[in-house]
């Protein structure tokens, strides 16, 4: 109050009016001057320092490519001659999808010396764009491209080039998960400016190329695709064909499995990449690992494909004929009887009381079928694209709802434990974009195998928290590895009637 009194006696109305215009203009021409000055430095996220080696006239170019509606670009000149590589040992932040891009444009191209065969003149431009994304790094690079499995480098040949530039990379889309990428060959993806130094080739491609693992999860069905088919499909897909597989980590018997999907994108044999003999296989064009752009699973997030067309190419690949699910009539007549698939496991969460529930569904009015999938993609393909409603518990047995047809329903099972969230990111999210219905059924504890194991008082029973805690070895090892389901008949009937109205939907 004394303040406002010495104000109001040491100036006027008017002149206290013209100060607090005044104030209020000095204050707007700072705010403004300051974010003129700063906003290239200000961002809402911050930007990974990422170390590379630049020769004259490359340029650097960085693009925050989250889902936010931000985006800024850097682009600049860089003559410093420093003996920095690229750096991808530090974790990522994860909701940052990072593209880091690099470009090297000359006109006094060497092509390859008469001692590589006759390989056509590789074309003038060299370029090598490696992006950085949420689940996989990959390389698109053309040019004088050859590869050599004794140092697993993929060598890119410029004259402009006056230092070394390489990248490491572990071509398997999983990354951010430690043991997967443990399990997956690194590989280096080196700019050189000297062909002397570097492998002559011996074995000379006019297509595309694209380089990718078959090790991490491979061996689980559901990682299988989620990991591998899937971003294959979608980096492959473009090429109508004409793009030769390079692998790494071979697993013979994967190639065996997956082979009819596997020639669908490609026309050519397999080449096992890592075979170190005299070998080098030359390119002018080539993909080094796949491209998965999001964390989510079984799923494609990109404007030239989705996840309904890769069904559609499956479909094809199986030669499936049921294209989509029966339709019931809305007064509940049925002229033909829905097919409900129960998927058996013989190991872990297995029903114990599978018949039971057959009987059930069979007087509901379903034809029920009973089977487990196995390394047969084929005949396991043909089982789920017949039915109409699948039921199983969690596991890699559903991931092939990928063959079933348009508007089936999923009925997943949860087994007890706090299987909750793994169970919406592995089948529920995907299953959206695949135009299939999904039901779920979380099992009560006493519908458990696990109350038969523990006393009713241990922390197994009591609190799952304290063992998720432990971390997903230990969580999988008591809730996945030891649990089987007895089913509830009366409290599951009402998730059986609600798929048939789903059909009728």
């Amino acid at each position: 109050m004394m303040y406002q009194s010495l104000l109001s006696r040491s100036f006027s109305k008017h002149e206290q009016k013209r100060l607090k215009y005044g104030g209020f203009f000095t204050f707007f021409l700072i705010s403004f001057s300051f974010f003129t000055i700063f906003k290239p430095y200000l961002a809402p996220l911050p930007f990974l320092h990422l170390r590379l080696s630049i020769g004259d006239g490359q340029k650097l170019r960085i693009v925050d490519d989250t889902n936010n509606s931000y985006e800024q670009t850097m682009s600049r000149e860089i003559a410093n001659k420093s003996e920095e590589t690229i750096n991808k040992s530090q974790p990522l932040f994860k909701e940052i999808i990072m593209k880091s891009t690099l470009m090297v444009n000359h006109s006094n191209f060497a092509p390859p010396t008469a001692d590589d065969g006759d390989m056509e003149k590789r074309s003038e431009l060299t370029e090598a764009v490696c992006k950085l994304m949420e689940r996989s790094d990959f390389c698109e690079i053309k040019g004088d491209i050859r590869i050599d499995a004794n140092s697993s480098t993929v060598f890119i040949i410029s004259s402009a080039n006056s230092t070394t530039t390489q990248w490491s990379i572990r071509p398997y889309a999983r990354k951010g998960d430690s043991a997967a990428m443990r399990r997956t060959r690194e590989w280096s993806v080196k700019l050189v400016n000297d062909q002397r130094n570097t492998p002559k080739c011996t074995h000379n491609h006019n297509v595309p190329a694209v380089l990718f693992s078959l090790g991490g999860y491979s061996g689980n069905h559901f990682h299988a695709f989620t990991d591998i088919i899937v971003p294959l499909y979608s980096t492959a897909r473009p090429f109508n064909g004409k793009v030769q597989f390079l692998v790494t980590d071979k697993q013979p018997w994967w190639i065996a499995k997956f082979k009819t999907i596997l020639k669908a994108l490609s026309r050519y044999d397999i080449i096992d990449v890592d075979n170190r003999d005299e070998n080098v296989h030359c390119f002018s064009s080539i993909t080094v690992g796949l491209k998965r752009k999001s964390s989510k699973e079984l799923t494609i997030e990109a404007a030239e494909s989705s996840m309904k067309e890769f069904m559609r190419f499956l479909r094809s690949c199986y030669s499936l004929r049921k294209k989509r699910a029966i339709k019931i009539l809305r007064n509940g007549i049925m002229k033909k009887k829905p097919r409900l698939l129960i998927i058996s496991r013989k190991k872990s969460r297995a029903f114990s009381n599978v018949d039971e529930i057959g009987r059930m569904g069979k007087r509901l009015g379903y034809k029920v079928v009973v089977d487990e999938p196995d390394g047969n993609i084929s005949r396991s393909a043909q089982v789920m694209n017949s039915c109409d409603v699948v039921l199983g518990v969690h596991g890699a047995g559903l991931t092939n709802m990928l063959f079933l047809p348009e508007n089936a329903v999923l009925i997943q099972v949860v087994p007890f434990g706090g299987a909750e969230w793994v169970s919406k990111t592995f089948f529920e999210d995907p299953s959206k974009a695949m135009k299939i219905r999904y039901l779920e059924y979380k099992i009560s504890i006493q519908e458990s195998s696990l109350i038969h194991q523990y006393p009713s008082d241990h922390v197994v029973l009591s609190n799952p928290s304290v063992v998720q805690k432990q971390g997903w070895e230990a969580f999988k090892s008591i809730y996945f590895d030891k649990q089987n389901v007895e089913i509830d008949l009366n409290r599951f009937r009402p998730t059986l009637i609600k798929a048939l109205e789903l059909l009728g939907s």
